[in-house]
């Protein structure tokens, strides 16, 4: 057994142990820490992420993290959530980053709904829009799947041609569209942050396809696909770096275009974890 198949079972052992769940669930969501949304489910049980062995995620904010063992309000479905996610901006390796990842999916899940605050370069989108992720582009210089390769946890070159399930993308999209709320379909673009972007940084994005960026969803996606999981995705459009029109961040601007998005994606959650 790898060494990273050895830490990942601590860490599983340890949550089924404190799990409130007769059944583990088959679905987990990732999303930044303490999104609005997140208010439509009754939390029955949170671990801490520090308080989770063998304790190789620590020392930093982001540890103010926990798993939360959640129902939807009104809905008997029980899921993982991970309230706060670990960055490779941050220090942690690709191998930490991932790390939550194997872990879920050593405890049962199937699919991973993954959720991001995101810039959006595409001049036809728009601030507190919904991005609808099917594909990305990798420009973080690295990933969780370099080195040693554990066939346990999955081939060591994985087919990246349906990254974001096709078939749940086609369902989500006619959620939307049955509710006829906007959305955006769109190429996510991976970088390490945590700078912002310059103008000519932004234009070459945009240039080689990308329609939105961000930090954190590109390495949680490969060790997604790498485990052989289904991944929907989605981006909250929060500030625009559309080339030739960039302007300095006004952070509570950015904050209130998140929470637009997320007013707008609540009452979405029923019908999405009903499809997956």
């Amino acid at each position: 057994m790898t060494e990273q198949k050895e830490i990942i079972l601590e860490s599983v052992k340890y949550i089924k142990q404190k799990s409130p769940f007769k059944k583990s669930p088959s679905i987990a969501l990732i999303t930044y820490k303490d999104a609005s949304f997140l208010r439509e489910f009754k939390v029955i049980k949170s671990l801490k992420y520090p308080d989770i062995p063998p304790n190789v995620l620590t020392g930093s904010k982001v540890n103010e993290g926990e798993l939360l063992f959640a129902t939807l309000k009104g809905s008997k479905h029980n899921l993982l959530i991970m309230n706060g996610r670990y960055n490779f901006y941050e220090g942690y390796t690709m191998r930490q980053v991932a790390h939550p990842i194997y872990t879920l999916r050593e405890l049962g899940v199937k699919t991973v709904v993954l959720i991001d605050e995101v810039g959006y370069l595409n001049p036809r989108f728009t601030d507190g829009g919904i991005a609808l992720i099917y594909d990305h582009i990798n420009l973080m210089g690295d990933n969780p799947l370099i080195g040693e390769n554990d066939e346990t946890l999955g081939t060591r070159f994985p087919d990246m041609s349906n990254a974001y399930d096709y078939l749940l993308y086609d369902k989500v999209e006619k959620i939307f569209l049955n509710r006829k709320i906007k959305f955006y379909p769109s190429v996510y673009l991976g970088i390490t942050g945590p700078e912002t972007e310059t103008e000519a940084e932004c234009r070459f994005y945009r240039e080689i396809g990308s329609d939105v960026l961000g930090y954190s969803l590109v390495p949680e996606n490969l060790a997604v696909v790498h485990s052989q999981m289904k991944c929907a995705a989605f981006g909250m459009m929060s500030r625009e770096l559309v080339a030739d029109r960039l302007s300095e961040i006004d952070v509570e601007e950015q904050a209130k275009n998140r929470i637009k998005a997320e007013k707008t994606f609540t009452p979405l959650l029923k019908d999405i974890l009903s499809i997956l």
